[in-house]
């Protein structure tokens, strides 16, 4: 094979390789896998939630003694004492001291140990708020991308009313040209092609509208191809289940994220109470210190002086202490962090409270909601069943004469009505029942990828 027949091959290669990868259609897991790793959003929220963690961190620190090193120089000038003699002294001269001192609290009324508990249930809600803002990323892809599935039917089914039509204005163009039709039946049937290419040119533009709007939700790069996959929409099984409301709000309460927030967020300002209250007591904390240091005289006629390493090790001192801090007036700084913290606590409590009335109230509504809608969606299947039956048998009648341009129409226009009703039933009561599995679930990756 000569060189330019390997370049050919190659350069075939790649183009067959970038065209499979541009062609590949995204299903609603690729979508909520991506979105989930690439939402800036969410991005945001684990940052808050790495903060609160971080803060976790600190608290426990807190309980560690501390332990500082220091060091300072200085030159003198002027009137100043020395520190080898305790002589007042005008001689210019060079002074180094160093230190190293540690700090331990022994008790300050379990400040400490109630603010790590309280961090560590802050840090606990940041989690959780990481999983609500998760499932609300994933609700609204799935409502786009049920939207889109819905607009592509419709898109769907206005292209069969276009074919059918110009099927029939093909049949009637070759019966005028024949004399076995009036030149009126072919305007009529045109008439009736060109609505059902506005409507079809109405249902493509807004499935377009929709998938555009899906991109963006998920933020991909400019120029990405992106496609959805459709799945097949009759695997969808109906059956006689029904939802108690009582039954799953039991478990939705142990399971949601949305609640669990709250609950973390209230059991945290508890600890923040205790904490608060810390400060009333007294606090005893005791300490270490060692120094040394070096002194030089750098004008005028001296002495010999001491070296460096001797000065620092005659000059070393240590000392040990221990220190009682009794609270008596602190400008009402304690009374107000206390009653804050309680005001806190009162009303994370109220706003757990709230939630769980929104929740039932939500789920009773889904369970009734769901009900409805398989009933509907069996009707609307069933209708759109007769309807194609009726509209075969018109179709019929129509090629035999025996109806009007009319009454096809109306019988068209009666089917499409009926298939696209069907299909808005069938997506509702998926999206229903995927909402009733979340609340016993707690996460929407849970209801979606095992429906």
């Amino acid at each position: 094979m000569t060189r330019s027949h390997w370049i050919i091959a190659i350069i075939s290669v790649l183009y067959f390789c970038e065209t499979s990868a541009q062609e590949k259609k995204w299903t609603l897991e690729d979508c909520i896998n991506y979105a989930v790793s690439n939402n800036l959003g969410l991005k945001r929220q684990i940052l808050q939630t790495e903060t609160a963690e971080a803060n976790l961190l600190k608290s426990k620190m807190d309980v560690l003694p501390s332990l500082n090193l220091g060091s300072d120089a200085r030159i003198g000038f002027g009137r100043s004492v020395d520190p080898v003699t305790n002589l007042i002294t005008f001689k210019q001269n060079i002074s180094n001291s160093y230190s190293l001192n540690t700090n331990f609290q022994l008790f300050s009324g379990f400040t400490a140990l109630n603010s790590i508990s309280a961090y560590k249930f802050m840090f606990k809600a940041g989690l959780e708020s990481e999983k609500i803002n998760r499932n609300i990323l994933i609700v609204d892809i799935l409502g786009q991308y049920y939207h889109v599935l819905y607009a592509r039917g419709l898109e769907s089914a206005s292209k069969l009313q276009l074919e059918l039509s110009e099927k029939q204005h093909y049949r009637i163009v070759k019966l005028v040209e024949t004399g076995k039709e009036a030149l009126s039946k072919q305007f009529e049937i045109e008439s009736q092609v060109s609505a059902d290419k506005l409507d079809y040119t109405i249902a493509y533009n807004s499935a377009s509208q929709a998938l555009t709007t899906m991109k963006q939700m998920l933020q991909l790069d400019p120029g990405t191809y992106f496609d959805l996959a459709i799945p097949e929409m009759n695997s969808l099984l109906i059956s006689d289940q029904s939802y108690d409301p009582d039954s799953i709000f039991s478990i939705a309460s142990n399971v949601l994220p949305r609640l669990k927030a709250i609950e973390y967020e209230l059991r945290a300002s508890e600890k923040q109470i205790s904490a608060a209250k810390g400060a009333i007591a007294p606090s005893l904390s005791v300490g270490g210190a060692v120094y040394t240091g070096y002194y030089k005289v750098l004008s005028g006629d001296t002495e010999e002086q001491v070296s460096f390493s001797t000065q620092l090790k005659n000059n070393n001192s240590q000392a040990i202490y221990m220190s009682l801090n009794v609270p008596i007036f602190n400008n009402y700084t304690t009374g107000r962090n206390i009653r804050i913290a309680k005001i806190r606590k009162n009303d994370a409590a109220l706003r757990l409270e709230q939630e769980k009335n929104s929740l039932y109230t939500e789920i009773e509504n889904a369970c009734l909601d769901y009900n409805r809608g398989r009933d509907e969606f069996i009707a609307a299947q069933s209708n759109f069943e007769y309807n194609k039956k009726s509209f075969s048998a018109v179709e019929k009648k129509f090629e035999t004469g025996l109806v009007d341009v009319t009454d096809y129409s109306a019988a068209k226009t009666t089917l499409f009505r009926a298939e696209t009703e069907a299909l808005r039933t069938q997506l509702q009561l998926i999206i229903r029942k995927l909402t009733i599995n979340f609340y016993t679930t707690g996460e929407y990756e849970n209801s979606v990828f095992n429906k």
